[in-house]
């Protein structure tokens, strides 16, 4: 026995590479969390997450409602739930939906998931082979690039300016692929504050989209995470709103409205589509965590959301307020931002020269993060970016890090 154990530790450390599969060997970590791993136990002052400031969190009317939750219905909660969702809590989002948006409830069905990150990926499983063609912003959302890549597409990326995604742009993209005998599968968008620049899509460009998913035959996702943290100027359109064949999938959440941690999202859209998503969920989670989904259902239900949304903009628009006037304070000649009406981000620009991602050690250094832009991109093939985040420390301490990150950047300059 003894001289066996001896020869199985000689043959040295197991080999834990050759295990995993090819998909999974692609896999890389996220660099956001991987970023915040680095500063969160530092004197650092981080304007690199997309966190939710907890302060924002509606903490006596969670504590008020689940109160009632296990009171009245913890059959319920703490029950198994079905695949697409706690009917009351579809019903109420359905609602919401008709009229906060003018989406009308007969033409959609509505299948709650584990945060909309796991919308995104459903979607990749249920939409995209390999080799599709998948259009996405750019810059775009970083976790949709994870969760899509997974299923091997072909990206095109289309640029972004004030207004949007350049749908003049696309369509040019679009023909010229018609001409090659290809045609896009999806066009994925975060049309409203846009992650990472801030930006929104006007509502001329959403029905251009719109008309060029018709036309060329491809679906829409539009992802609308942020929809409700507006601050300035006037409302737009949502995409399914205006939505007359069933082409677009709406990808909502509780996140930025409630708490991240309840890990509740939804999808809206053509029932066949819904149909065929909650198909694929079966074999990933079976269900959404039923608790989460019954407080949702009574924070909606009883009209909770609705009050709640004007404390979180009168909260976050004074830090928005100050990351602006802090960049046009304290940034050199050169160097560019987006001036978002909500959301929870303001994208930097900085001359082509600097690497931003090279960059980021030494304005760590000087005590602020950001996010370099590279990460964005479908090819990572813009250097000169950054992503900056207001939501998440108070005034004094971003125009500190804004101020702190000024310097570094006169530096490289």
């Amino acid at each position: 026995m003894e001289e066996a154990l001896k020869k199985k530790f000689e043959k040295g450390p197991l080999n834990f590479e050759a295990y995993f599969s090819e998909k999974a060997l692609k896999m890389k970590a996220s660099e956001i969390r991987e970023l915040l791993k680095l500063v969160e136990t530092s004197d650092v002052i981080s304007l690199a997450g997309g966190l939710p400031n907890p302060k924002t969190f509606p903490v006596d009317i969670i504590d008020k409602i689940l109160d009632e939750v296990i009171r009245e219905h913890a059959d319920k909660a703490l029950q198994y739930g079905t695949t697409k969702g706690f009917t009351p809590l579809r019903l109420a989002i359905a609602e919401w939906l008709r009229k906060r948006y003018s989406i009308p409830t007969s033409k959609v069905d509505i299948m709650v998931t584990s945060g909309s990150q796991q919308a995104l990926d459903l979607i990749g499983r249920v939409f995209i082979n390999p080799g599709d063609i998948v259009v996405v912003e750019a810059p775009t959302y970083l976790a949709a690039l994870q969760a899509f890549s997974f299923y091997e597409p072909n990206y095109i990326q289309i640029p972004l300016d004030d207004e949007g995604m350049r749908t003049d742009l696309l369509e040019e993209k679009l023909r010229e692929l018609k001409a090659e005998g290809k045609k896009v599968k999806l066009v994925y968008t975060v049309p409203t504050f846009q992650n990472p620049a801030g930006v929104t899509m006007t509502e001329e460009r959403r029905k251009h989209l719109l008309e060029l998913a018709s036309e060329y035959d491809f679906i829409i996702v539009e992802d609308d995470p942020y929809g409700e943290l507006r601050y300035s100027g006037k409302p737009v359109p949502k995409i399914k709103a205006l939505d007359t064949e069933g082409r677009v999938l709406y990808l909502g959440t509780f996140s930025k409205i409630l708490a991240p941690g309840f890990r509740l999202g939804w999808i809206a859209g053509e029932p066949h589509f819904i149909r065929k998503l909650e198909i694929a969920k079966q074999s990933v989670d079976l269900c959404t965590n039923a608790f989460g989904q019954v407080v949702a259902w009574k924070y909606l239900e009883g009209g909770y959301l609705e009050e709640h949304i004007p404390k979180i903009i009168e909260f976050y628009k004074p830090r928005r307020d100050a990351m602006l006037e802090a960049l046009e304070e304290y940034m050199p000649e050169g160097v560019k931002w987006t001036k978002p009406d909500g959301g929870m981000f303001v994208w930097v620009t900085l001359p082509d020269r600097v690497d931003t991602k090279l960059m980021l050690e030494k304005a760590v250094k000087r005590g602020v993060a950001y996010v370099p832009g590279e990460a964005f991109y479908a090819y990572r093939d813009v250097k000169n970016t950054m992503r900056l985040n207001f939501t998440y420390v108070d005034e004094d301490k971003i125009r500190e890090g804004v101020k702190r990150l000024a310097e570094t950047i006169k530096e490289e300059l």
